[in-house]
This record gives C-alpha cells, sequence and structure tokens, in this order.
C-alpha cells in the first residue's frame, strides 16, 4: 500500500511500471492508500522492492502486508 503527495498518483504509478524485478500488479485505490501494488517473488527480493519506494520522492508512505497461510485446523 502507497501514499503519495497530492496530484503525483499517475506519475508515481508510471514510474513502478517500470519496476520489473517482483512488480506483479500497481491500481490506483480509494481509500487510506493511493496506490497498492501486489509484489511476487522471495522475501529478499521483496524487501529490496519496498526499499527501492523510499527512493522515489513523491512517495509519502509504504505500508506491506504479506499474505500468510493460517491452516485453523477445522
Amino acid at each position: 500500500m502507497i501514499t503519495v503527495k497530492p496530484g503525483k498518483v499517475d506519475s508515481v504509478v508510471e514510474i513502478l511500471k517500470k519496476k520489473r524485478k517482483v512488480l506483479k500488479q500497481v491500481m490506483i485505490v480509494t481509500g487510506r492508500a493511493d496506490i497498492s501494488v501486489i509484489l511476487q517473488g522471495e522475501i529478499t527480493q521483496i524487501n529490496q522492492m519496498v526499499i527501492d519506494f523510499k527512493n522515489i520522492r513523491d512517495i509519502v508512505t509504504t505500508e506491506t502486508l504479506i499474505e500468510v497461510e493460517v491452516d485453523l485446523g477445522w
């Protein structure tokens, strides 16, 4: 989840689309965040991509959500 400076959503989306290492999907969303990005790869690759997001100056905040499988025993 990515929050950007006002009026910068489109330019940040274009920058993100150029980063193809582990990037699976980029979506403009409503709510707390402005952009949702789905990454797929090894955890070290994902960590590096999130660190790279910090180099995009129009990004204000990021929030990383990691999918986990849970066996509830049902």
